[in-house]
């Protein structure tokens, strides 16, 4: 009795279409060197940034009480172990890997302009202007010029005088945009990746959440730039002594008076 032979599949058919790659698992460690990168970007990192951002909110207040803070970060225990445990070498960890991670992948937004298309290419490009903003910050403003550790009192100058370059402002400005952006898709893109929002209902509602907080870091981090340049504290000295601890709680008006005072004694010099 005659079969009927099924014919050998072609090799063509066995060949994945152009277009999108299919999701794969990690390989080896990609899955644990992606998950800490991920973990990372949250904490410490990100807890630093917040951090960060409140503590130069403070040059609202004056260089007397921006000086304050710096002492006071300065101060606490074991700092440099905390400065390089806890931010150097996480940062540097999440930089190095995320700009792997961006360089091997394929940006298809021209062929497929999905909103989460975009997002990853948004993500990608904010991260690299973070990376450059970051590492020219941290060379000028903690291991070149004046010491701040040892001259906590020199630190509202020192950014006053990198800021009074326009082109030096306006990178300052378009970082904090970029890593306030940078950061606030990332806890949503950790939220998803870790399980915390289940559902394509509670990814929306978190965007939401994380779009909110992102806004208000980048409207603080603003601010705290428009203190350095703004006409309340021009010309500040180059070196004040901090201010005391009742003026650091935000005494009503004695910041602006202490710097009124250090101002007359400048000029009667």
């Amino acid at each position: 009795m005659a079969t009927a032979v099924r014919p050998a599949a072609s090799e063509s058919t066995h060949k994945l279409a152009r277009g999108v790659e299919p999701i794969r698992a990690g390989k080896g460690y990609s899955f644990l060197l992606r998950k800490l990168h991920s973990l990372s970007g949250i904490v410490p990192i990100g807890a630093f940034l917040i951090e960060h951002i409140l503590s130069n909110f403070e040059a609202l207040k004056g260089p007397a009480a921006y000086a304050a803070q710096v002492k006071f970060l300065n101060s606490l225990p074991l700092v440099r172990v905390l400065e390089w445990g806890f931010i150097f070498l996480p940062l540097a960890f999440h930089a190095l890997y995320g700009v792997y991670i961006a360089l091997r992948g394929k940006s298809n937004v021209v062929y497929y302009p999905w909103a989460g298309n975009w997002m990853y290419m948004t993500q990608r490009w904010t991260g690299y202007i973070a990376f450059i903003y970051i590492i020219q910050h941290v060379l000028r403003q903690r291991f070149m010029g004046v010491s701040l550790p040892e001259h906590p009192g020199a630190s509202f100058a020192k950014v006053q005088h990198e800021l009074a370059n326009p082109w030096m402002l306006a990178v300052y400005i378009i970082a904090m945009i970029a890593v306030c952006w940078h950061f606030s898709y990332g806890i949503w893109l950790f939220a998803a990746k870790w399980g915390i929002t289940p559902g394509n209902k509670a990814r929306k509602r978190f965007a939401y959440v994380c779009a909110a907080g992102g806004i208000i870091l980048c409207a603080l981090g603003l601010a705290s730039i428009y203190a350095f340049v703004g006409p309340n504290y021009k010309n500040a000295p180059e070196d004040v002594a901090p201010a005391t601890s009742s003026i650091h709680q935000g005494a009503p008006g004695l910041a602006l008076e202490t710097w009124g005072t250090l101002t007359s004694a400048r000029q009667i010099a």
